[in-house]
């Protein structure tokens, strides 16, 4: 009943504490609410994106991550796959974007080039010919089927690293040292980690606020395993996508991409949707995504921000097969200003919070951080500076 560390939270920023400690030897216990992870971290594309981060030191914990992912993959036995990313680039602005960004330190450490559209027929089935006027292939970008990766590292964990998991275990209150469930039952530990995402309002709401923490809802969809053998190659994106990421936001021409699609396609903007795909292990795909913020969140999902991805990415890939099985959303807490934050809330409690979309890509690396800077007066220092 006693841990040197107790995590709140089965996600993968919770796995992430968990797997770090465990390798130092550390005893670990993880809590969550449900039976098993359900919230972001199983309800997004499973794309390990350092091109999506600024270069830096966001990228470097983005290449750490990859690092991780591979590590991981290989002890605890799901599929880690180097499929590398492709943006589609379907006007000159788009492409003007990618020019500027190859070209630039924006690129630093990434293994990328511009590809002409016969280059890209040669990468990938699924690009859409009609105007394409070339792209940037990156081969540093990882792929992972999220709900098989995350149930298979908790497995690991249990089995490899003797971490006690304690499913349907709601964690109301926490106190130095001290966690306690809903039914009343206690359990101890050296130091505490919170890293319960969308659901913050649960511990230490007022901690959360004081983040300006903003909560964003997405929509995404599955289609039909594509034919036996048709394989999507890297991760697609689009000149939407250019909007998003803040590792472009450098490049010059993407005022004219911003206002064109602001001018042309205002629907857009006013749902966040920039249109990504990516393969899972069965042959289906995953398609994406919309971002709505705070109040603009409802409980139900939009039949229109379906059909404009279905119409957006229709306009940039050409696949076998667009029937829809499965539909969804997800809910992440994203910091308004930072990669992400951490807080202590009590003496040898943290909360790690506000990844937004990129948890899968930096939450590994991240978390390894804050376990081997804990004791460390001036790295922590360091750590709350940065972070």
């Amino acid at each position: 009943m006693h841990y040197d560390l107790i995590v709140v939270g089965g996600g993968i920023v919770g796995l992430g504490h968990a797997w770090a400690a465990a390798k130092q030897g550390q005893t670990v216990a993880v809590f969550d609410n449900n039976s098993r992870a359900e919230g972001a971290s199983i309800r997004n594309f499973g794309m390990i994106w350092p091109i999506g981060q600024p270069a830096g030191p966001q990228r470097d914990l983005a290449f750490r991550s990859r690092e991780l992912w591979l590590e991981m993959g290989a002890a605890a036995g799901f599929p880690v796959r180097k499929c590398g990313s492709l943006h589609l680039a379907h006007h000159e602005d788009e492409l003007a974007v990618l020019q500027e960004f190859a070209a630039s330190t924006a690129a630093d450490g990434l293994d990328v080039e511009l590809v002409t559209p016969e280059r890209i027929a040669e990468l990938t089935p699924a690009a859409n010919p009609s105007g394409l006027q070339g792209g940037l292939y990156s081969r540093t970008e990882l792929r992972v089927t999220p709900p098989t990766a995350v149930s298979s590292i908790s497995a690991y964990l249990a089995a490899g690293h003797d971490v006690k998991f304690h499913f349907d275990t709601p964690i109301t209150r926490v106190d130095s040292g001290e966690v306690t469930a809903s039914n009343g039952q206690t359990w101890t530990a050296e130091r505490i980690v919170i890293a319960n995402g969308a659901y913050f309002q649960h511990l230490f709401p007022e901690a959360h606020q004081a983040e300006r923490l903003r909560l964003c809802k997405l929509q995404m969809m599955l289609t039909d395993a594509q034919p036996a053998g048709w394989n999507l190659g890297p991760h697609i994106a689009s000149g939407l996508t250019l909007r998003h990421y803040p590792s472009f936001s450098s490049c010059p021409s993407l005022a004219a991409v911003k206002q064109r699609f602001a001018q042309d396609s205002p629907e857009l903007d006013r749902f966040g949707i920039h249109v990504m795909a990516s393969q899972a292990d069965n042959g289906s795909l995953i398609l994406g995504d919309s971002h709505e913020y705070d109040d603009d969140i409802e409980p139900v999902d939009k039949a229109e921000i379906d059909a404009l991805m279905l119409r957006e990415l229709q306009k940039i890939m050409d696949v076998p097969t667009w029937n829809i099985t499965r539909r969804w959303h997800g809910l992440y807490a994203k910091h308004p200003a930072q990669m992400c934050f951490v807080r202590e809330v009590r003496p040898e409690v943290l909360v790690v919070n506000g990844f937004g979309g990129n948890g899968m890509t930096l939450a590994l690396a991240f978390s390894e951080s804050v376990i081997h800077r804990w004791q460390d007066s001036a790295q922590w220092e360091l750590l709350h500076e940065t972070h």
